[in-house]
């Protein structure tokens, strides 16, 4: 979708109440969009740093929002989804510790070999 597409199709979301769904991937929903009519944020394709996530949350948690916001993330048990959480809770743990909260060991940037390893394998590896 070209960027002007875009924007029309956000205006309308956003202005004509016959408009009730939109349907966007999570990295075209992370960036420069505001989406304060969205009162459900439905996330399918999980992103393994958490930041990324929180961004397209944030398009409609903006100033003008009137309504309340409900998140629901969709992953199956036993899956990649699984692991992808889990290291969306690592990288959480890394801001923390950035912030003074923890030891600052980990990074939240990259994906380690250890973290693909866990996300293919399903086990930490101390090595690949």
């Amino acid at each position: 979708m070209s960027l002007v597409a875009r924007d029309k199709a956000v205006k309308e979301f956003n202005n004509d109440p016959s408009v009730q769904v939109m349907l966007m991937s999570l990295k075209a929903g992370n960036l420069g969009l505001n989406m304060v009519s969205a009162s459900h944020v439905i996330i399918l394709d999980l992103w393994w740093n958490p930041t990324t996530e929180d961004q397209a949350i944030d398009r409609a948690h903006r100033i003008g929002q009137t309504q309340a916001v409900t998140v629901t993330r969709i992953a199956i048990n036993n899956t990649v989804e699984d692991r992808i959480l889990a290291l969306q809770e690592t990288k959480r743990i890394v801001v923390a510790s950035a912030l003074g909260e923890g030891s600052g060991e980990l990074s939240a940037t990259r994906l380690t070999e250890q973290d693909l390893g866990f996300l293919f394998f399903g086990v930490k590896q101390e090595h690949i």
